[in-house]
């Protein structure tokens, strides 16, 4: 810290952060050396003020048909700057130019699900996740693209056929389901026999 002159009694601290809560000490100094510190000061809480770091690792996807899942990691309590913290959410299917705007009141909060029956399955969203408190909406972090949830496959594997390899074994086999824009990837097969 700056040294003082000897003949002030006060000085203006800065540099510190919203909302938290100091104690301060007095510490005398002369060509000598330095002497011992005051005994601690009550503690002070500065003002709150509007959040300026916003949520990182923005992210999502997955979930179930007509939804669209916004995931993030939340912010740390000395960063929310005041009471009332809470995260706006902001999205828009890609190529469009009107904002949704969604408002997440709870501290913890880390994810959000838009449910919406015209979402098309793997559709893209530009996502945008900010913050506020009761002092007014802070930062927003950059644009992600994130998918809405997958539908079940449509179609069943076509071709199948069975081969006889023991006395306790058949080989199946079957075309695989080709990659679809609206559906997704298949992750796996069940195979039913009788």
């Amino acid at each position: 810290p700056e040294v003082i002159n000897g003949r002030t009694h006060k000085a203006t601290v800065v540099d510190l952060s919203p909302w938290v809560e100091y104690e301060f000490r007095v510490v005398a100094s002369n060509s000598v050396g330095i002497g011992e510190p005051s005994t601690p000061s009550a503690l002070l809480k500065t003002k709150a003020a509007v959040p300026v770091v916003a949520p990182t690792n923005i992210s999502g996807g997955g979930g179930s048909r007509s939804e669209l899942v916004i995931t993030w990691e939340p912010v740390s309590e000395e960063l929310q700057n005041g009471e009332g913290f809470g995260y706006i959410v902001m999205f828009r299917p890609l190529g469009s130019t009107t904002w949704t705007k969604a408002v997440v009141a709870s501290v913890e909060s880390s994810k959000y699900i838009y449910r919406n029956e015209s979402i098309t399955p793997l559709s893209p969203f530009e996502v945008k996740v900010g913050v506020y408190n009761n002092e007014g909406e802070g930062t927003l972090s950059s644009i992600s693209i994130i998918y809405s949830g997958e539908d079940e496959p449509q179609m069943a594997p076509a071709g199948a056929s069975a081969l006889s390899v023991s006395a306790a074994a058949v080989e199946v086999s079957w075309l695989p389901i080709p990659w679809n824009r609206h559906t997704g990837r298949v992750l796996g097969y069940e195979v039913r026999g009788w």
